[in-house]
């Protein structure tokens, strides 16, 4: 019994000395208002501070970076990492494979998001974002034939539109999704048997994009709202949800 507590003890210290460092270099980046791109100090001050070993310090840097707090690379210092969902992604496409969230659900969630994305980016957008939201619709239809092109760009499309609803959160979120997205994408487009019915989603996108152009909140709002519940019905119909 001793032995076995001891080797908890061993395994449980380093692992709360890397949660010590980490904290120290959250609090760097908070007491300094570093902003991204901003430098940080080395592996090697902060485990001077925190009275860790370089190993140590070395760790929490690579677990800050797992989270996208920070990046870090060979030959240079780390730096604050800006925001992107990345590490949001990864918990949600684990959470799906775990049997954690179903497919259903993060649509419930996504349709929420969105719908207002759509309203605020019609009220919000730049003129060259709005010509960003179009030209990707235009590209979605160009690119009709290209299964694997149309779903990047209906991917960039949801992002574009939530960029312009100037709320960075809403950008964060959406651009989280992409990896569900991905591995369930060609799923639905297949449960659209014919060309039309697959055209239909795409010109989906076109609704959308001339209601943010024009300015118009509703209709944007119901064109997405369409958009979704097409999406959904096709995966019911794939037996995905």
């Amino acid at each position: 019994m001793t032995a076995m507590t001891n080797m908890t003890e061993r395994d449980d210290a380093p692992q709360s000395l890397v949660d010590t460092v980490a904290d120290r270099v959250v609090e760097h980046i908070r007491a300094n208002a570093l902003a991204p791109g901003s430098p940080l100090p080395s592996e090697s001050a902060f485990a001077v501070e925190a009275g860790a070993s370089r190993a140590v310090a070395r760790e929490a840097f690579r677990s800050l970076a797992a989270l996208r707090l920070i990046d870090v690379g060979n030959g240079r210092r780390a730096r604050v990492a800006p925001a992107d969902g990345s590490a949001i992604g990864r918990m949600i496409d684990h959470c799906v494979y775990t049997n954690q969230l179903s497919v259903q659900q993060i649509f419930d969630v996504r349709r929420t998001i969105e719908l207002r994305t759509a309203v605020l980016a019609s009220l919000r957008r730049t003129e060259q974002e709005a010509d960003e939201i179009c030209g990707i619709a235009e590209g979605m239809k160009r690119s009709f034939a290209e299964t694997g092109n149309v779903m990047e760009l209906d991917i960039s499309f949801h992002a574009a539109v939530a960029r312009a609803s100037r709320n960075p959160l809403f950008a964060l979120l959406v651009s989280s999704f992409a990896p569900v997205t991905r591995q369930n994408w060609a799923i639905g487009w297949a449960a659209r048997p014919t060309d039309a019915e697959r055209m239909d989603s795409i010109e989906g996108h076109g609704v959308i994009a001339d209601a943010i152009r024009r300015g118009d909140a509703k209709a944007a709002e119901k064109a997405m709202a369409d958009h979704f519940d097409l999406t959904v019905r096709a995966l019911l119909n794939a037996g995905v949800i």
